[in-house]
């Protein structure tokens, strides 16, 4: 018995000290990097580099509330604690100053920082690994013409042991593989944005219980980590007269179309990003998004379930509240207003799986971003001061099962979570 005993304890002794050397290996595939010489950056690279930043949306987790463009201090948050953006301005001690070129590829690339540390999977390297050089190398020349600002970068406040770079080792070798160059060539311009620099997947793909994205949930949408919101899926968009190229590229580049309007975490990555984008870019994204193989949609949430009683009574009660609170801008049968007010019926956020986008919009308003193709949005004031969390309720079940729309009931003590 002591014998057997020992002999299992030495086994998971050995195998601890195997598995911690396997960790602490370098990544195999990290080949070394040539440096470029950027000390004679064209006009024409750095605007290169300024319109693939803005492309990448780098500004919508680089710049903190308050704070200087691009000097990180934002709070990322997760699961598991808080992660803070970086500084991107080039600051000799706290920014990129003494980075080079090779060393911003890398970190793109392979996710790995100056000092060799392995990045949070908060920068979403497992999309920037498909840049190109090029692209890599004119995006940090316009970042090093950035005016240096002194900021450093706070500690994260992770919990115990996710703050560990041996956490962090362990959820690369479980969800991180370096692109490789024949497949980034391979990649057509939608391809190349959706997948790499637009890091579309960060939100759009759900995420499992360590954080990592779920495969079998590719491009379905789900709850976006940390932010309150849902991301709609992208998989599986059908072009009909609703949503036709057309209307996908407004509702991208400018935040509305003649149905819908862009809200939450999107409204912002449309203000920062991809209104600044190129016509034929949107299209390219429009065409890429069309091709995107529908997968399992991700479970939904698990809400209080309401009976078939208190759903009549709820839809009834929800029907006048409607009447008194919505028609005059989503109209009596959910039409809504073209390029104003979003219409209701067959709306996807509406009818998703989960109500949290519209309990959000309902209980706190919202606009669309500010664009040039829409400057002057029309928004949506919040209702939480001015209705109970019953007609909350009951306005959300009318409006997720009326005019052909078949969602399920919101219940008053999900509205009371909020």
């Amino acid at each position: 018995m002591k014998l057997r005993r020992a002999l299992v304890m030495g086994g998971a002794i050995l195998c601890a000290f195997l598995f911690s050397i396997w960790l602490n290996q370098p990544d195999l595939d990290l080949d070394p990097i040539a440096p470029a010489n950027l000390a004679s950056a064209t006009s024409e690279q750095v605007r290169a580099g300024e319109y693939l930043v803005r492309a990448g949306n780098c500004a919508g987790c680089h710049s903190a509330s308050g704070g200087a463009p691009f000097a990180g201090g934002k709070a990322i948050e997760t699961p598991f604690g808080a992660v803070y953006s970086s500084n991107l301005t080039p600051h000799d001690d706290t920014g990129l100053g003494r980075w080079t070129d090779a060393d911003f590829y890398r970190a793109m690339r392979h996710g790995r920082s100056k000092d060799d540390r392995w990045l949070s999977p908060t920068f979403p390297y497992t999309s920037y690994t498909n840049l190109t050089r090029a692209d890599s190398d004119a995006m940090f020349a316009w970042l090093r013409a950035l005016p240096p600002v002194d900021q450093a970068q706070p500690p994260p406040t992770l919990r115990p042991p996710y703050e560990l770079q041996i956490a962090t080792r362990v959820w690369r070798a479980l969800y991180f593989r370096p692109a490789k160059d024949a497949d980034i060539a391979a990649m057509d311009r939608g391809q190349y944005l959706v997948e790499g620099l637009g890091h579309c997947a960060a939100c759009h793909t759900a995420r499992g219980a360590l954080g990592g994205p779920r495969s079998a949930n590719a491009w379905m949408g789900g709850e976006i980590v940390g932010l309150g919101w849902d991301a709609l899926p992208l998989a599986g968009i059908v072009d009909t007269g609703d949503f036709s190229d057309l209307e996908l590229a407004s509702l991208l580049k400018t935040g509305v179309n003649s149905r819908q309007a862009v809200s939450g975490p999107m409204s912002e990555v449309v203000f920062h990003s991809l209104q600044h984008l190129k016509d034929d870019d949107i299209a390219a994204i429009v065409s890429y998004l069309r091709r995107l193989p529908k997968a399992e949609a991700p479970a939904a949430p698990k809400v209080p379930q309401v009976s078939a009683d208190e759903r009549a009574a709820l839809r009834k009660r929800g029907a006048v509240v409607y009447g008194e609170h919505c028609a005059d801008c989503h109209g009596d049968d959910g039409e809504g207003q073209i390029r104003k007010y979003p219409a209701l019926a067959g709306s996807r956020l509406v009818t998703a799986a989960s109500a949290t986008n519209a309990l959000r919009l309902t209980l706190d308003g919202g606009f669309p971003p500010s664009t040039d193709g829409n400057p002057f949005p029309y928004g949506m004031p919040p209702f939480s001061h001015q209705l109970s969390r019953p007609d909350i309720a009951a306005v959300l079940t009318y409006i997720r099962s009326e005019w052909g729309n078949d969602a399920a009931a919101v219940s008053v003590v999900e509205v009371e979570r909020r």
